[in-house]
């Protein structure tokens, strides 16, 4: 039932000066549930006039017509709320938001008075209140699921009682903790705090403190802020640490009987020289007709995670580990994934296997999956084998060399199906034994990260395929694939533009030759010094890879079928995979599980999240790369251009920050959108991507997560 209008103006706050049907819909969204006359409305937005009240009259009529209001009787209006739709709400630091919705349709703007107490990454109902030039925007009627139940942030005492205030307010509002709440924690302190008590109207939440993190500034403090404002809990709860510890870590010899017993056959790891969890391995045998036996063997981890148990529902929960400059926050206990489940050297190992039989040219013969046992024979790094690729001798290096020539094999095969060749960078940090970084390393994909990837991928390819069959037209929610979708020709035309610009030729008529054009373009370019650059705007046009029980492909792997098979230690699709395959070897069939969707869209949802929280890191870490560098001076490249800067990598450690155009003192600048760059006014000097520049270290802020940069005049 409609709210009478209590006839006080105190009631509702007066809308800002907008155009008069911005301020009449802003004045329904701050009271959804009121109707309100003409008379009341002109009262509220202060139209005294005749002709004041006309406009908004006309306004009125307007916004019925274009059915954002209705009327409620012959006096009075309300909200045209319209049917309840669903998303999940992506907050921004200035309080306004956007919710990309289930249906897939374009995002909605969510103004910051229309969020009420939704936070970012929260799944809402919500409603369309306008809709102006085929934009729409909406109001959030309901919180349906919380992205968080914790947040981080500064400790704040007063009046007989503490307040969280969270680091940014795109990660929440304050919180009320009640003093026996505190549990120790101090005035100025950064904390973890558990919310108990969501509110129903505008007021704080109520929680208590469950982690103290000591005073801002240490890398434990930020870190963990970051997992937590990411909706992580970086720590795993009493009873799941207690199922962990339960698990036996002796292997049964009725378990090893209804096993394929590989250990006898050559196996062996090649990881980071730095890892710890081991959670694949391959195994090589020279078969009697001339062929080779290549296995791929994957950690059991779906043998010691029950479904619905404590550990799986964490798992589900965390849905990968997240890597962070320093650490790893895991997916599973370390038990399981640094022992248990971990196919160190020389320990028999539980298994799920996929092993192929291959002819000496790479074609693929035979294959099967199945449950195993194996023994690691050695652990390699990946320096390691890349070492004996150059020429290193080694006892197996007549393994390791025929391994990799069947992985080239495999990799030429794909790039001539069309498979779009990406060279993955990762900016690695060197640290100190404090925790400190002390140098930058750029680490880029060779050979020995390339046998690994291949094989890999294969299985991967071979588990989907294996999982397909019996699915039929309607047959949905038996499978998990990674789907990576046809690029947006749109992109893909901003893209060509883009590369236009910079005197670079990017041929694409069609999607079916996208994938040969974008690698002619890098390859023509790899040896510019901003090939990064151009590479990194090739990977932004394309579709975002997720997890879905409905198969589109994989356009960047170019292959019909693809899923995530081989890291169930890091990542729960694999588990679910593994389970599902298991079923599939034991039933001959899968059956459907509704929920599978809703959970590849969790999964998704914090894939994501924990790509977040690796970027800020890494960012956290380059900030504090150059806090001892305050007024010194170095080369960079131009990373990118907007309306309020110049972005610039530096090219001595691949820090980044930015030169806001207003700093600079030699020339005024513009942004040219079509030109992609900023120009000066007097000197017409261009700055665009790749152009080489001199700039001064002239602010670092590790909290803020933000390098200012001075730019010199050539």
């Amino acid at each position: 039932m409609s709210k009478k209008y209590p006839g006080k103006r105190k009631a509702y706050s007066k809308p800002p000066k907008e155009s008069i049907s911005r301020s009449i819909i802003s004045v329904f969204s701050r009271n959804p549930d009121a109707s309100l006359s003409h008379k009341q409305l002109c009262y509220l937005l202060d139209a005294k006039t005749p002709i004041d009240r006309q406009h908004v009259l006309d306004a009125l009529q307007r916004l019925v017509s274009k059915q954002q209001i209705a009327w409620v009787n012959a006096h009075s209006f309300c909200l045209n709320q319209g049917p309840k739709l669903t998303g999940v709400f992506e907050l921004n630091a200035k309080g306004f938001g956007f919710i990309r919705q289930d249906s897939k349709d374009k995002d909605v703007l969510i103004r910051e008075e229309n969020k009420g107490s939704a936070m970012d990454g929260d799944r809402v109902q919500f409603s369309i209140i306008s809709v102006r030039n085929g934009k729409k925007e909406g109001r959030i009627i309901s919180v349906l699921e919380r992205s968080r139940s914790q947040m981080v942030g500064t400790l704040k005492l007063q009046n007989n009682k503490g307040t969280l205030y969270p680091d940014s307010p795109k990660y929440g509002v304050p919180i009320d903790i009640p003093i026996n709440q505190l549990n120790g924690a101090k005035n100025g302190m950064r904390i973890v705090a558990k919310i108990s008590v969501w509110p129903e109207n505008n007021s704080f939440p109520i929680g208590e403190v469950v982690a103290i993190l000591g005073y801002p500034g240490t890398n434990d403090s930020e870190m963990i802020s970051i997992l937590v404002n990411q909706g992580f809990d970086p720590y795993f709860p009493e009873e799941v640490m207690k199922e962990a510890s339960r698990i036996s870590t002796e292997i049964a010899e009725d378990e090893i009987e209804q096993r394929t017993d590989l250990r006898g056959i050559l196996t062996f790891t090649i990881d980071p020289m730095d890892a710890k969890d081991f959670d694949d391995a391959l195994s090589y045998q020279l078969l009697e007709n001339g062929n080779l036996s290549l296995g791929v063997h994957i950690a059991d981890v779906g043998h010691y995670i029950k479904e619905g148990s404590p550990l799986d529902k964490e798992a589900l929960k965390r849905s990968n580990s997240v890597y962070l400059v320093d650490r790893v926050m895991p997916m599973l206990p370390e038990q399981l994934s640094n022992v248990l489940c971990s196919l160190r050297p020389q320990e028999d190992k539980l298994a799920f296997s996929v092993v192929f039989e291959m002819s000496p040219q790479g074609s693929i013969v035979h294959h099967w999956c199945g449950k195993t046992v194996i023994h690691s024979d050695r652990r390699f790094t990946y320096e390691e084998v890349q070492e004996i690729i150059e020429g290193k001798p080694d006892a197996l290096s007549p393994v390791i060399l025929q391994v990799n020539a069947l992985a080239k094999t495999l990799r030429a095969k794909r790039f001539k199906q069309g498979a779009l060749n990406i060279v993955s960078e990762e900016l690695r940090f060197i640290l100190s034994e404090q925790g400190d970084p002390t140098e930058t390393v750029l680490k880029t994909s060779k050979e020995a990260h390339q046998l690994i990837e291949e094989f890999m991928l294969l299985a991967n390819r071979t588990v989907a395929v294996e999982l397909t069959p019996q699915q039929k037209k309607g047959d949905a929610h038996s499978s998990i694939y990674r789907i990576h979708d046809l690029p947006d020709p749109e992109k893909l035309a901003l893209l060509h533009l883009f590369c236009e610009k910079f005197g670079l030729e990017l041929s694409i008529n069609h999607l079916s030759n996208a994938a040969e054009s974008i690698n002619k373009l890098l390859t023509s370019i790899a040896s510019e010094p901003y090939f990064s650059l151009i590479q990194s705007m090739v990977v932004r046009s394309m579709a975002k890879a997720v997890y879905s029980t409905q198969n589109k492909g994989h356009f960047g792997l170019s292959f019909k079928f693809y899923t995530h098979f081989t890291s169930p230690i890091r990542r729960y699709a694999d588990l679910i995979v593994h389970r599902l395959l298991f079923e599939k070897i034991q039933q001959g069939k899968i059956n459907p599980r509704p929920k599978l969707e809703e959970i590849c869209k969790k999964i998704s949802a914090n894939e994501r999240k924990a790509t977040e929280a690796e970027r800020e890191s890494n960012k956290y870490f380059q900030t504090l790369m150059l806090m001892d560098c305050l007024g010194d001076e170095f080369n960079g490249l131009v990373s990118g251009v907007s309306d309020y800067g110049i972005f610039v990598r530096l090219m001595e450690n691949h820090c980044e920050g930015m030169v806001s155009l207003p700093s600079i003192s030699f020339d005024r600048f513009s942004f040219d959108a079509e030109k992609h760059a900023v120009i000066g006014r007097k000197t017409g000097k261009i700055y665009t991507l790749g152009t080489l520049v001199r700039v001064r270290v002239e602010e670092v802020s590790p909290r803020k997560r933000q390098i200012d940069f001075l730019l010199l005049e050539d």
